[in-house]
């Protein structure tokens, strides 16, 4: 064999992988294409409730699923904000293919009216497919400065609201047997972090309670599904004074390691697809350190110690 057909060979070696690369990339995509149309109709004639509809993440799911046809309950603590957005969402689609959004107004800090809320959430439609929990409310502070009250508010947005609500409809939900419980929850329900001991424990608690849930009502066809998530990135909406509280944790969110409300609202609309029980939205860093909590939790405990500064208390405002 001359080095001509040496040189034969390679060229066909060479085109031989490159078809083998591009064969595989055109299935890929093809398979992203059939996995996206997949999800635009997991919610069409369904639906969905959206119990913080005013968040940034809220919003972004309104428009997505009211594009893919759902039927929306929209919820949120301001009136006048909610009748904007459903406004906007009617108007910037086609009415032929859209459902008018119900309203509901929900704060969950104000726990006396949740019953009542309740009761008009399962009168909109008259049942539920699909319910969203992205209410939340964030606190950052030494240990020390934060007060009782403080502590309470906090646990009953983000831990007695969701849970009183899902108790309220989950009759319904069973009698159907059907329906889709998603609970979006900070990756801080896994790996709590220096100054966040209210808010941690919060996610702590949800998790936990959703977690035994979906166990509980699977027989009734109920799927639960959890997304841990890092920081969601919003326009920032306090100046550089307002923030004093910090550690080395917490002085810079590297904008490489959150994620944007349009990557979360599509991994949502995916996870009803897929009725995966637990995602994490996460990038590298946060994932590894998941698992050094786990694998080696002394070192994560002291890795944590260090990073923490002498710092003021600072309470940070909702997503």
């Amino acid at each position: 064999m001359d080095i001509s057909d040496f040189m034969r060979l390679d060229v066909s070696s060479v085109w031989l992988v490159l078809s083998v690369v591009a064969g595989a990339a055109g299935v890929f995509c093809l398979y992203s294409l059939i996995l996206r149309h997949l999800a635009k109709t997991t919610v069409r004639n369904k639906v969905v409730l959206i119990t913080d509809s005013l968040s940034t993440l809220g919003n972004e799911c309104a428009k997505l699923f009211h594009t893919g046809g759902a039927r929306l309950i929209l919820c949120g603590s301001n009136w006048e904000r909610l009748e904007t957005l459903a406004e906007k969402l009617m108007s910037e689609s086609d009415p032929t293919l859209t459902f008018p959004p119900k309203l509901v107004e929900l704060d969950f800090s104000n726990m006396e009216s949740v019953p009542e809320v309740i009761s008009e959430i399962l009168e909109s439609y008259g049942c539920l497919d699909v319910l969203i929990f992205n209410s939340s409310m964030k606190v950052k502070a030494p240990v020390q400065c934060l007060s009782l009250e403080m502590d309470r508010i906090v646990m009953d947005v983000n831990y007695f609201g969701p849970i009183t609500l899902v108790k309220g409809v989950l009759s319904s939900l069973i009698c159907r047997r059907t329906g889709h419980i998603l609970l979006v929850n900070s990756i801080q329900g896994k790996l709590p972090m220096p100054f966040r001991t209210t808010y941690a424990a919060s996610k702590h608690a949800v998790q936990a309670f959703f977690d035994c849930l979906r166990a509980e009502v699977q027989e009734y066809g109920i799927t639960v599904s959890i997304v841990n998530h890092t920081f969601i990135k919003t326009p920032c909406t306090h100046s550089e004074d307002e923030v004093t509280a910090k550690s080395v944790w917490t002085d810079v969110k590297p904008s490489s390691l959150g994620v944007t409300p349009n990557e979360m609202a599509s991994e949502l609309l995916k996870t009803l697809s897929s009725k995966k029980k637990e995602i994490c939205v996460a990038r590298s860093i946060p994932k590894a350190a998941l698992y050094v909590r786990s694998l080696f939790p002394n070192l994560f405990f002291t890795i944590m110690a260090a990073g923490v500064r002498n710092t003021e208390a600072v309470e940070m405002p909702d997503d």
